[in-house]
Order: structure tokens, then C-alpha cells, then sequence
């Protein structure tokens, strides 16, 4: 008979008798609710695509097909491994390595996980960095002439595995051997054991794997006559994400310790060496094989953090000249704000004293005029005075309007130079900004064309914004139009547009000169690109302008043609409703002749 607690007595006298009854319905329905959710983590399991993954089904002990019809080998090790620290499926398919590398070229497999990288094979493959470094030896039954140049197989029958990096590399240098091709390196050296042919030309540890296994005890290696070589896995050309998923996997493995362990299976015992001087030579290949593996997984290390350090420094540099050219600019912004001050005092005197002149000569003009009637013409100011009673007049108007122009551009120029913030954002007129920056750059306008023209939507939107921020924009794409312009027919022109339906607010810049070929466009943002190099250009003004008009949440288009001109187009989002009209204002300066 069971017992409670006072505790459990009185739980169970809580507990409505509904909930004794539902319980077993509870239970089986979290079971099945279990089951659901674990059949459709298999079904997304299932779904997942399957890599498959090519390998030479005899090439121990890299991959080969073992004694119960699976793959194995340190390259299937490692596949599995990588697999799994990346979430992959895989799925192996081992055959003679012709008929695999002709299913690869054809896209029925979809990587390689052994492949000697090589000039050749590199323009129609990609290859993951290094997995393992891989020697290539000359094998002859014993008593064999000795062979450490490639040139002394001219004339003699080599074996070599159909399609291997050794026959490619046989075929393209022309070493005059004749070359006998086999599936397997195990082919290849049990014609050699057998009498047949010269020299067969394979793999270092394949070869010493082999000839151990099989017992082939009157072949050795009579000749070294290849360093090491790259051994990795390929894809093909464009498949760039199932290459970094074997690179990245590769990684994560050698960081682990992971691939050493696999290396240390299969291949660590290859290198034990015993007294025995028979063994000697194979001893002595295995060993400098795992030099060069260490040597070049060191120098692949090196060159990545080579690159590494490269890019950060190129990273730096950039930064660097961008802060150089901002002090540039503030401090030329100081320099304008002292200029214009010492500009607007005199500016501001001509202004005072012309009027007092003009007046002064109207009292003297009827006096001289009175001595003209009397006594006839007289020089004034070394002219006669018939002249200049006309000539005056103007002089004094034109004196007044220069000052009033002076004055004017020195304003501008001290409202340009002006410090101020990035975040201060208010609302501004597109147009107005645009009248200050051409007032800024007339004297570049005028010595680069004759053809000048602009046009203001009316009424114009406001924009939200820092107003000295976009005028240095587009003082930097006037300047640069005008920079392109072979001679002085040629024309620059500016629009203002509002475009109710997108609440746009733009500016076009389009000038008919020497465009910009189609490779230069895609870069024209980028820091530092100039084709002005010569010419002192930084290639950091549209870089910069790029970002202040980002900033404002706008966009910059460039669109050119080589020889046919180049348009580039400025959007901000207006920050007020605005009534859509189809009213344009010419500006006064229009098709004049700037001579």
C-alpha cells in the first residue's frame, strides 16, 4: 500500500479529478508533438543538398576503396571531418581517377578532395589552400640506371596514371619518354615488378604504400625529380562557395588539431624506420615529405598573414590620406575666412566712396560741361572730355557693381569656409545652394567654355541637410565637368528637377566632354582611383562627395559614353510636400559668350 505526505495528501486534494482524467491525453500529445517536430528536423536534413565528392578509388593512403567496399583513406578522413564541423552533406564517389576527372569536368561531381594544383589545371579549377604536400619519385626495378633529370627518360617507356599530374606534366614539357598510361599507381608498378617497361613515374607515398602492400620488393625509388606540390581539393571555376566551405572547414581543422590527428593515422606510419638499409630510402622520402608538408604549411601561413597585414596597411593608409586632405581643408577654410576678411574691408570702402564720387561728378558736370560750350574740347584724365562725359558714368556703374560682386563672392566664400557640424541638418533651397557654388567657380566656368547654361525648377522643394556639405559637392562636379572639356565649344549645363511622384529633389551636371570608358565608371567612387594622376588629381573628391551625399540619405548616377560627355545626377529626398508645376526659370548667364 502506498503512503503520502501531508504535503502530497493535500496536493492531490487540490487537484481537480478533470486533470487526473486529461493526463494521459497530456502525455500523448507532447509524444506526438515530439515526433512531428523530429520528423521535420529529418525532413530539412533531407533536403539538404548532397556533395558529391570525387576521389581515385586506388591511391593509397590518401583514398581508395577498402577491404569491406567503403572509402577510406586520410583525404576521406578529412572530408568527413570538414563535413561535419560545416554542416555539409557528402557523399563519396571513388573510381579509376580518369573516368573521375572527366565526371568532374562534365559537373556530375561537384569537388575533388585530392588534386595536385598546377599552372594548367589552375585556369579551368579552383583549389583550397594545401591539405598536404606531395613528392613525386622515379621507380625502377633494382640495378636501374639512376634518373635526376627528366631529360635522361628520352627514349625510355615511363609509366604514369592516366590523366595524373605526371602525364600532364610529361606531355606538355615533350621529354621524348614514351609514355605508357595506366588506371592506378599500383597498375604502374606491379608492369614494373612484372618486367615490363622502363620506369614508372608516380607519387612518392602512394608508390612506397603500394610496393609495401603488394610485396614488391625488387622496385625502389631511383630518383627524386619534382619538390613538393601543392595537394588539395578543386571545384570548378565559379563555384566559389562550395570552395570556401572546404576552405574554411580546412581551417577550423588545422586550428583544432584536428587534421594532424588524421594526418598521424595514415600517414605518420609510413615514416617509422627500422635499421634495416632496404628500408633506408623509403625512410628518407617519407621524412622529407613531412619537412616539406610542415615548410609549406608555414610558408601558406606566412602568406596569409601577409595579405593580412597588407590589406589592414592599405586600410590605414587610406584613412591616413583622408584625415591629411581633411586637414587640408580646414586649414584653407581658416585661410579663406582671413583672405575674404581682409578682402571685404576694402570691398566695403569702394562701395562707400563710388557713390560719393558719382555724386561728385554730377556737381562738376555742368561746370564742365559750361567750359566745354565756352572754349571747346579739353583733356580729361588724358582723354577729351566729348569722350569721357559718356565714359564716366558708365566707369562709376561698373566700379559699384565689381564691389557689389566682390563683396558678394567673399560672402560666399566666408559661408563655404564657415565650421560647422555634420549632424547640423536644416532645411535649404537646392537652388540657392546651387547659384553659390557656380558664383564660386565662375572664374573656371568662364576660362573652360563659351557655353555655359542653367535652369531652376520653380518652386523648388526643400531639402534637409547641412547646406555646405552639398555646395562642396557640387563645386567638386562643376569643376570636374569643366575638367573635361577638350575646348571651348564645348558646353556644360546644370537642372535643377522636382519629381512629385518619387518626393525627389535632384541636380544634373552634364557636360559634352571626353566621357568615361566603361571599366573607369565602375570605380569613379572608389578612394584614391584618378585618371588625373598627372595632373595632381587625389581621387578622393568623388570618393567624398559619394559619402556626404549618402549621408543625406540621397543617391549619386553617373552615366558617360568615351568621346560623347558625362551626365551625373544627384537625388535627396525633399523634406516638404511640394505642388507639381511644370514652371522653369532660365538662368541669365545662358549660352554667353565667356571671352
Amino acid at each position: 500500500m502506498a503512503h503520502t505526505t501531508d504535503d502530497q495528501a493535500e496536493t492531490q486534494t487540490l487537484m481537480p479529478d478533470w486533470l487526473y482524467s486529461a493526463t494521459p491525453h497530456i502525455i500523448s500529445l507532447i509524444a506526438v508533438l515530439s515526433l512531428l517536430l523530429s520528423s521535420i528536423n529529418a525532413f530539412g536534413d533531407e533536403t539538404q543538398k548532397t556533395v558529391v565528392i570525387g576521389g581515385d578509388y586506388n591511391y593509397p593512403p590518401y583514398e581508395f576503396i577498402n577491404d569491406q567496399g567503403e572509402p577510406a583513406g586520410y583525404n576521406v578522413d578529412l572530408t568527413r571531418a570538414i563535413a561535419e564541423v560545416m554542416g555539409m552533406k557528402v557523399s563519396f564517389r571513388m573510381g579509376e581517377w580518369s573516368q573521375i576527372r572527366k565526371a568532374f569536368e562534365q559537373g556530375q561531381i561537384d569537388a575533388l578532395q585530392g588534386m595536385i594544383r598546377s599552372e594548367e589545371r589552375s585556369r579551368i579549377f579552383d583549389f583550397s589552400p594545401a591539405h598536404a604536400i606531395i613528392h613525386q619519385s622515379v621507380f625502377a626495378r633494382r640495378g636501374a640506371q639512376r634518373i635526376s633529370l627528366l631529360q635522361q627518360l628520352a627514349g625510355k617507356e615511363v609509366v604514369v596514371q592516366e590523366n595524373g599530374i605526371m602525364h600532364d606534366y610529361l606531355i606538355s614539357n615533350k621529354t621524348g619518354a614514351r609514355l605508357i598510361t595506366v588506371p592506378t599507381h599500383a597498375d604502374a608498378l606491379r608492369r614494373l615488378a612484372s618486367g615490363k617497361h622502363d620506369y614508372a613515374l608516380v607519387a612518392n607515398l602512394p608508390g612506397l604504400y603500394v610496393g609495401k602492400e603488394l610485396g614488391l620488393s625488387n622496385i625502389i625509388p631511383v630518383g627524386r625529380t619534382f619538390q613538393a606540390q601543392r595537394y588539395g581539393y578543386a571545384v570548378r571555376k565559379g563555384n566559389d562557395a562550395l570552395l570556401a566551405q572546404f576552405s574554411e572547414g580546412l581551417a577550423i581543422l588545422k586550428n583544432t588539431g584536428r587534421q594532424q590527428q588524421i594526418y598521424n593515422k595514415w600517414l605518420s606510419p609510413l615514416q617509422e624506420h627500422t635499421s634495416d638499409w632496404k628500408n633506408l630510402g623509403k625512410v628518407a622520402a617519407i621524412v622529407s615529405a613531412l619537412l616539406l608538408v610542415v615548410l609549406g604549411g608555414t610558408v601558406v601561413w606566412n602568406r596569409m598573414l601577409k595579405k593580412e597585414v597588407d590589406r589592414r596597411s592599405e586600410e590605414l593608409n587610406i584613412r591616413q590620406q583622408q584625415l591629411i586632405q581633411a586637414d587640408k581643408m580646414t586649414s584653407l577654410g581658416i585661410l579663406v575666412s582671413g583672405v575674404a576678411h581682409e578682402i571685404n574691408n576694402p570691398a566695403g570702402l569702394l562701395l562707400l566712396n563710388i557713390p560719393m564720387v558719382r555724386d561728385a561728378w554730377q556737381d562738376c558736370e555742368d561746370i564742365l560741361e559750361q567750359h566745354y560750350q565756352q572754349h571747346g574740347d579739353f583733356l580729361l584724365a588724358g582723354l577729351p572730355y566729348s569722350r569721357m562725359r559718356d565714359e564716366i558714368p558708365l566707369l562709376l556703374s561698373d566700379m559699384q557693381d565689381s564691389s557689389r560682386r566682390i563683396k558678394r563672392i567673399v560672402e560666399d566664400l566666408k559661408d563655404f569656409a564657415r565650421q560647422r557640424h555634420d549632424d547640423e541638418h536644416a532645411p535649404f533651397d537646392l537652388n540657392e545652394v546651387t547659384e553659390m557654388a557656380i558664383r564660386l567657380v565662375d572664374n573656371s566656368i568662364r576660362k573652360s567654355t563659351d557655353h555655359f547654361s542653367v535652369e531652376y525648377y520653380q518652386p523648388m522643394p526643400a531639402v534637409a541637410g547641412n547646406a555646405q556639405r552639398i555646395e562642396q559637392v557640387i563645386i567638386n562636379l562643376i569643376l570636374n565637368a569643366c575638367q573635361a572639356l577638350g575646348h571651348r565649344q564645348q558646353a556644360v549645363s546644370i537642372r535643377t528637377f522636382y519629381d512629385a511622384g518619387s518626393g525627389q529633389v535632384g541636380l544634373e551636371v552634364i557636360d559634352q566632354g571626353c566621357g568615361i570608358d566603361s571599366e573607369n565608371l565602375k570605380r569613379l567612387i572608389d578612394p584614391f582611383f584618378t585618371t588625373k594622376r598627372e595632373q595632381g588629381g587625389t581621387g578622393l573628391g568623388l570618393s567624398v562627395s559619394s559619402g556626404i551625399v549618402q549621408a543625406h540619405n540621397g543617391q549619386m548616377q553617373f552615366s558617360s559614353e568615351p568621346g560623347e560627355g558625362t551626365r551625373v545626377t544627384l537625388t535627396f529626398p525633399a523634406s516638404t510636400t511640394a505642388q507639381t508645376t511644370d514652371s522653369y526659370s532660365m538662368h541669365s548667364e545662358s549660352q554667353v559668350n565667356h571671352s
